[in-house]
């Protein structure tokens, strides 16, 4: 069992494919478990860190955050992942650095859909990072829903929040840490594009499955560079 002294940043992991693609850069750790999935320690350069399987989805993103939170008190929470681009916007294999998340998919029709929006769209603080960072990345605003990018959404995600790329969970995760008062950085890698056309891994995941393996793979190679002022 993990202490709370050995784990003083969490690695929060969310979906299934990104959780695998980490678990095999650590292949003889050993896993506890969680009611959200496993879990297991590693130590990188001087920093320990608590791999944490936090589950796909905005529902799942903001139990499992609350959880890890709860139980070992760290001094930072990171969450690595991927993403789907907006063709134009963005290129297979950047990195986006949040500064901000909006959780675009929800649906009020009885009052102000502005204000509930805003009441779920949460601004980074990054103060805390310092500079240099150890990865070429883009600072950028990511959209998170309950499901997909969908092709007849982009232009308007594109022209109303000048939103470059979308996934499942920052927005949660964020909402979640920052009520909790404690430090966060997301960083998600595009693995596919998504148009007004479609998207190039609708209907063939292989597109995804392979550039989560290789995006997962350099985020968590880039762990120990990155400079914490905490």
């Amino acid at each position: 069992m993990l202490t709370m002294t050995e784990a003083q940043i969490i690695v929060l992991i969310s979906a299934d494919a990104e959780w695998r693609a980490v678990r095999e850069l650590f292949a003889e750790a050993v896993c506890d478990h969680s009611p959200y999935g496993e879990f297991f320690q590693a130590t990188l350069g001087s920093e320990s860190y608590l791999f944490f399987q936090g589950g796909w989805g905005k529902i799942a993103a903001a139990a499992s955050t609350q959880y890890a939170l709860d139980r070992w008190q760290p001094k930072a929470l990171i969450n690595l992942g991927t993403c789907g681009g907006f063709l134009g916007e963005t290129e297979r294999g950047e990195i986006i650095l949040a500064e901000k998340t909006i959780v675009y998919d929800i649906i009020e029709q009885m009052g102000d859909l502005a204000a509930h929006i805003a009441h779920y769209t949460t601004e980074l603080d990054l103060s805390w990072l310092g500079e240099p960072y150890p990865l070429n990345v883009r600072r950028a605003l990511l959209v998170s829903g309950d499901r997909d990018l969908l092709a007849e959404e982009v232009s308007k995600l594109k022209a109303h929040y000048r939103a470059v790329a979308g996934d499942w969970e920052s927005g949660a995760i964020a909402w979640v840490a920052r009520r909790n008062r404690t430090p966060l950085l997301i960083l998600r890698g595009v693995t596919d594009l998504v148009s007004e056309a479609g998207g190039e891994a609708y209907g063939n995941p292989t597109i995804f499955e392979e550039a989560c393996t290789l995006i997962m793979a350099r985020l968590v190679a880039s762990l120990p560079g990155w400079k914490m002022q905490i």
